[in-house]
């Protein structure tokens, strides 16, 4: 089944008049003329056709499993880095404070392994592979010729693009998982569990550890969110789904180097990256929630202010090829 025929089957539970033309930007919202030239809007239901069809292309791309694969593999890799080094009487074990603190940790109690991996995913992995999905949204349609046609199916310019985002915002979710789940079983496999002492030197439960590692990846997951809002604007901005990756990966690169220089300390907190590892206060008991907010506020911001964009420029951009 076509790309084209895939978005026509999802709109088959909702209107599907194609007397105007879709192409256009004056159908920015996706109405359709009836018979008598009155506009109508489509019901709910296709857009949530629409999302789904998006979801299932995203997931189904080759490219798309084997970036969930290379996540998956970051806390292989972690995980028997760490045993084979305490095998050796190495000190990423011994609490001396070598290396991350989660990581220090690891050998003590396996669950610390999901902290440590999202640790090491999230400055540069994850945000690598929601670049590429994201950056790929509307260039990559644009670049196979499929766009005009999504367009006229008919799925309506607004919709198209909150159902890309929304797919993206979906495959963010999806990754962390995928890491944290991944972290979770090679720590079980290799590490011993039990109750969890906390950054402030408690003790909790496992099952409260377990909560906690989950309250972690949905942070996690939601502090890609504004990358992902980027990344669909420059995806409007060229019919290059190449250019379009290259270019969000390469400003994800720019920023987070902006944010290591001391001299910009200045701009820092308004970079999306800054509070990234914000997360780590989740660990603490009671759990600090001042910078995780901040996190999550300024990610808002990223979205609103880039989802804007990406909307203002997709529903008059000129589909024409």
């Amino acid at each position: 089944m076509s790309r084209v025929e895939e978005v026509e089957g999802a709109g088959a539970v909702g209107t599907t008049d194609t007397t105007a033309d879709a192409v256009g930007p004056a159908d920015a919202v996706g109405r359709r003329a009836d018979a008598t030239g009155t506009l109508r809007r489509p019901s709910p239901l296709w857009t949530l056709g629409l999302f789904r069809s998006e979801l299932t292309t995203t997931f189904r791309r080759w490219r798309t499993l084997a970036l969930l694969g290379v996540l998956a593999a970051v806390p292989v890799l972690i995980g028997i880095a760490v045993k084979i080094e305490t095998s050796d009487g190495g000190p990423a074990g011994d609490g001396s404070g070598h290396g991350p603190a989660f990581v220090t940790q690891i050998t003590n109690n396996g669950l610390f392994l999901v902290f440590a991996a999202l640790a090491a995913t999230l400055p540069v992995f994850l945000p690598m592979a929601i670049g590429v999905v994201a950056g790929d949204a509307i260039a990559g349609e644009a670049n196979s010729g499929t766009l005009r046609y999504l367009l006229v199916a008919p799925a309506g310019r607004t919709r198209l693009l909150f159902a890309k985002y929304a797919a993206a915002c979906a495959f963010c979710l999806v990754a962390t998982l995928v890491v944290a789940a991944s972290a979770l079983a090679v720590g079980a496999l290799l590490f011993p569990l039990g109750d969890v002492v906390t950054i402030s030197g408690t003790r909790i439960s496992f099952g409260d550890g377990l909560l906690r590692a989950a309250l972690v990846a949905v942070v996690v997951a939601a502090s890609l969110t504004g990358i992902a809002a980027l990344g669909l604007f420059v995806s409007t901005l060229t019919g290059s789904g190449i250019a379009a990756m290259a270019t969000t990966v390469g400003l994800l690169i720019t920023v987070q180097i902006l944010d290591t220089i001391p001299q910009l300390h200045g701009i820092h907190p308004y970079l999306f990256p800054h509070y990234w590892l914000s997360f780590a206060d989740l660990m603490r008991e009671p759990v600090y929630w001042d910078e995780v907010v901040k996190n999550l506020g300024l990610q808002g911001v990223y979205v609103a202010v880039f989802g804007s964009a990406a909307w203002a420029r997709f529903t008059a951009k000129d589909i024409t090829a």
